[in-house]
């Protein structure tokens, strides 16, 4: 192949297509319609998925498998070395899913020690420039915007949204349906529906935007009423969140607001970073 075809015009190719200016290992496997583009290096131990596009000067290698329909863009690595001093040569994994957008120069880590992975699911948008470290697990659906730089060992939950130009401290886990705005200092846990801000980051509210766009406020207004009631308890009552969590479960719990409380009391239990602050009480 002389010439790169565009992310779109490949699709439907059962050709596996790879740019005469390319290096790929021969023992690299690439499903149908996998497209290659000028200058990508692909190693021995990849796998990749059908109708997966992998842009110019692309580098993906060690033991990384990818799924179908993903577009990677120029300038992306994947299964470099992780940036970790405790990180020994082991042959460590990564794993990407389905439908996933790595946009330019995204760098994704593999693992530390062997029988560890660094995950990505399916679905999921890496704006240009972030950056996912070693032992790192991204759910579905996510959005994490322009120069997100993600330490190890990482977890961000289904749907959060990651605004642009921020750190986030390594072990942070980040909840479902969570927005953190961009440029926020990130140092301790998200609950998941909470919007946080800030720098240091703070929790300002429910992300009432994520909750709309998911139906919860009309699928189920009982649930979105109960949410708001257990968050107010959280975040806003003059209790400890030791004491409104106790509150909270004496109440049959929908869905949002038994994941929500289950965040905090792991997150506030012993092995994490602990829960990041609410702007309206510093309990």
């Amino acid at each position: 192949m002389s010439e790169l075809q565009s992310s779109e015009s490949f699709m439907g190719d059962n050709k596996v297509n790879i740019h005469d200016f390319a290096d790929v290992s021969p023992k690299a496997e690439l499903g149908k319609g996998v497209c290659v583009g000028s200058g990508a290096v692909i190693g021995p131990d990849v796998i990749v998925g059908p109708n997966t596009w992998i842009g110019p000067n692309v580098i993906i290698d060690g033991k990384v498998k990818i799924g179908s329909n993903n577009k990677i863009y120029p300038g992306a690595c994947i299964g470099l070395e992780p940036q970790d001093l405790k990180y020994k040569g082991d042959f460590t994994d990564v794993l990407i899913g389905d439908n996933n957008t790595l946009r330019e120069c995204v760098t994704i880590n593999r693992a530390t020690f062997k029988g560890e992975k660094t995950i990505v699911g399916n679905q999921n948008l890496l704006m240009a420039y972030s950056h996912l470290g070693h032992n790192c697990e991204i759910g579905n659906s996510v959005v994490i915007a322009n120069s997100v730089q993600i330490a190890g060992h990482v977890v961000v939950e289904d749907r959060a949204v990651i605004g642009g130009c921020l750190g986030i401290h390594q072990f942070v886990h980040i909840g479902y349906l969570s927005m953190v705005g961009g440029m926020t200092r990130v140092d301790r846990d998200v609950p998941p529906y909470c919007l946080a801000e800030g720098h240091p980051g703070r929790i300002r509210g429910l992300n009432n935007v994520g909750i709309k766009r998911k139906s919860i406020d009309k699928d189920n207004k009982e649930e979105y009423i109960q949410l708001k009631k257990i968050w107010n308890l959280l975040f806003k009552s003059e209790y400890v969140i030791s004491d409104s969590l106790k509150i909270a479960r004496q109440e049959n719990l929908f869905q949002s607001s038994e994941r929500l409380c289950r965040f905090i009391e792991l997150s506030i239990g012993k092995g994490r970073r602990g829960l990041i602050p609410s702007l309206m009480l510093n309990k």
